[in-house]
């Protein structure tokens, strides 16, 4: 035999047919996987529950009276939550204010009307409005400068940043405009 056909036998020889894929592994594998990731939810779910606990000494919600009055302005838009007032990353959770969706904000004379479809809505009254701002972010949502309008206000003892997104942004400036203004109102009235 010369060189070559022994190179070629060789050659011939080393060849062997695919591997067969091992499905019971790869099942295996993947039933893993889901529970890794079915367990971090779990955790997840576990740690906003636990959020709501300690932060239960919140009180219930005012809702709108019966006649808040004529409406000063209406928004439509997306409501992204509500956090502790100057700390941006700690979300209040309790009574439905950790839970984002859509809004339709109504300012009366009252105060500030907060209606969200499929979450709880609640009303914030003339004298618990401390400031709006336009800001870029509130917790688990950042956006350009000026995107958010942040209403502070205070429930309880307790100070609140809530964010609202507009679906046309351009009211934003009108909206800080027109809360700032009710709000120093209602100091030069307090102080006569």
């Amino acid at each position: 035999m010369t060189p070559v056909t022994l190179l070629a036998a060789g050659l011939a020889a080393e060849k062997k047919s695919a591997e067969v894929t091992d499905w019971a592994a790869r099942i295996g594998w993947l039933v893993g996987l889901a529970l890794f990731v079915a367990l971090v939810y779990w955790l997840m779910r576990e740690g906003w529950k636990w959020r709501g606990t300690l932060q239960g000494d919140l009180p219930e919600l005012p809702s709108a009276p019966d006649d808040p009055g004529p409406a000063r302005l209406t928004m439509s838009g997306r409501y992204h939550g509500s956090t502790t007032a100057g700390q941006w990353l700690d979300r209040i959770v309790a009574h439905g204010l950790g839970t984002r969706s859509r809004v339709e904000l109504t300012l009366t004379d009252a105060g500030l009307d907060v209606v969200r479809p499929g979450a709880t809505d609640f009303f914030v009254p003339r004298a618990a409005l401390r400031e709006a701002v336009l800001g870029k972010g509130i917790a688990g949502k950042v956006l350009t400068e000026g995107g958010l309008l942040l209403v502070t206000w205070e429930h309880g003892e307790r100070l609140i940043d809530s964010g609202f997104r507009s679906d046309r942004a351009a009211e934003h400036t009108e909206w800080v405009d027109a809360i700032n203004s009710m709000i120093n109102k209602t100091e030069t009235e307090g102080a006569r």
